[in-house]
């Protein structure tokens, strides 16, 4: 991460930019790997890509020794973060925690199956959401389970959650409501955007646009400025599709596998990219093209870490003045918090002053 030129150098004598920024460099670069840790699920979420693409076809290996080789494997390649999906973690935990001993990682689970303190006091944990409890209870729950309401109680005052709530563009006047309950549960909150692979349709359907829900998500942050991890400037670029004159799609994404073979074009152009990023389907050997599949519609796409991503990779299109720079370094520092590279209490601590510099 590269802190050096005139203007950085004037930006950076603001003494709270300085600060985020000297946070960042000394947590050194995210060398990035997506693994779905089991191809197995205790659910069948509406419009989940994992199951959409068939990619529990790749079965989880059960030999033990064929595991901890691709442990080794991500060492020796150098990785230090992995974003852990599936399938449920929570179903592979003792897996889970050999991932956690070798490496900075952020599973994603819904919370179904509480997963323990005892061995994973510092882990950091993303909890699924996506709507308020009816709206979560149909898109995830086959309109039985109130998976909401079990994760609430699974995770009270858990300070290692995050709930990375994707909202649906006809469902806004439910985030507050939602976050004032996530709050209320002593956890934080991070948004991302709901895209209608199950075709659904109507208040589901992404092309209706999300306009009033960066209204409520801006709400939120006036309520909780402490809790609400995602600025008014992510939410406008987790949206908008666009960013400096580019337009969001496969050819500007910059969470692809290098090695797949669908992203040779890709590698190939001038947009930046992380060079070290590796999706791993179960089978821990076969990569996909992204973290969210190999078929998937790159210009529907709302994964709210490959746009945050996609910020953070092009510092240089946020040089033109103090505000770009202060949207860029936030995004910066809120990812690294969001992963737990920069551990996520101290950093919440900042989220407040962060809030009033985002515009």
């Amino acid at each position: 991460m590269r802190f050096k030129g005139q203007e950085v150098d004037a930006y950076l004598s603001d003494p709270f930019l300085a600060e985020l920024a000297d946070e960042i460099q000394r947590c050194g670069p995210i060398r990035p790997a997506v693994v779905d840790l089991t191809h197995k699920c205790n659910l069948r979420c509406k419009g989940c890509y994992f199951f959409a693409e068939e990619m529990d076809k790749y079965a989880t290996p059960r030999d033990e020794e064929e595991f901890d080789a691709f442990v080794q494997r991500e060492k020796s390649r150098g990785t230090n973060y992995m974003t852990v999906v599936g399938g449920e973690p929570a179903l592979q935990l003792r897996r889970l925690k050999k991932l956690h001993t070798n490496f900075h990682i952020l599973p994603y689970t819904n919370g179904i199956i509480p997963i323990p303190r005892k061995g994973l006091e510092d882990l950091k944990i993303a909890i699924s959401l996506w709507g308020g409890h009816e709206t979560d209870k149909m898109l995830r729950g086959n309109d039985r389970i109130d998976v909401f309401a079990k994760s609430l109680k699974n995770y009270h005052g858990d300070d290692r959650v995050v709930w990375y709530y994707t909202t649906t563009p006809g469902n806004a006047h439910e985030v507050l409501p939602v976050v004032d309950e996530i709050v209320a549960n002593g956890n934080l909150v991070m948004f991302s955007f709901y895209e209608d692979h199950a075709q659904l349709g109507d208040r589901f359907d992404h092309r209706s646009g999300f306009d009033l829900v960066r209204r409520e998500i801006a709400r939120a942050i006036e309520c909780y400025p402490d809790s609400v991890l995602t600025t008014n400037y992510l939410a406008e670029i987790g949206t908008s599709n666009r960013l400096h004159g580019q337009s969001w799609g496969h050819g500007v994404c910059p969470v692809i596998s290098a090695d797949n073979a669908r992203n040779e074009i890709r590698v190939q152009n001038q947009n930046p990219y992380s060079a070290h990023m590796r999706c791993y389907l179960p089978d821990l050997k076969t990569t996909r093209r992204c973290p969210v599949g190999d078929e998937h519609d790159c210009s529907a796409c709302y994964n709210v870490l490959a746009r945050v991503t996609w910020v953070v990779i092009n510092q240089a299109a946020h040089l033109a003045n103090k505000q770009e720079f202060t949207n860029w370094l936030t995004s910066t520092y809120i990812l690294y918090m969001f992963t737990g590279i920069i551990e996520r209490t101290r950093g919440a601590a900042k989220l407040r002053r962060i809030h009033e510099r985002v515009h």
